[in-house]
């Protein structure tokens, strides 16, 4: 079964001027501080981005944190199901595990990996 892309990051070691700088971009609005697996951000310095969707009603949810102990980039999440499951299958067609899986506060769990060319991608479901 073919799976959407669900959520994409902005990560960065100065997570507040990240925000004012997509902000002030994009007209975006921040719910900050925000629940977030500590691999991810730090806990106080992530923002979920309020969904905002295209005229015919699709868009994707986002959030911008990070801190000083983050190096900086920029990702989508894939839902899937089981998240290790996810990171596994990526391992063995040829990636490389990142990260994860990560659990945030909210029960959300997370993975990154790196495809075969080192492009970040993550995978975020529920167990």
């Amino acid at each position: 079964m073919a799976r959407p892309v669900v959520h994409f990051e902005v990560i960065g070691r100065n997570p507040g001027q990240l925000r004012r700088y997509y902000g002030d971009l994009f007209d975006w609005t921040f719910d900050t501080p925000s629940p977030v697996a500590k691999e991810v951000s730090d806990a106080d310095s992530y923002g979920f981005i309020e969904l905002i969707t295209a005229e015919d009603g699709t868009g994707i949810r986002g959030g911008i944190g990070g801190g000083e102990g983050y190096e900086g980039h920029a990702v989508f999440y894939v839902g899937v199901q089981d998240v290790e499951a996810a990171l596994r299958r990526a391992e063995s067609l040829g990636g490389i595990r990142v990260m994860g899986p990560a659990t945030s506060p909210n029960g959300l769990v997370v993975g990154h990996f790196k495809d075969p060319e080192g492009t970040l991608i993550g995978v975020a479901g529920v167990s």
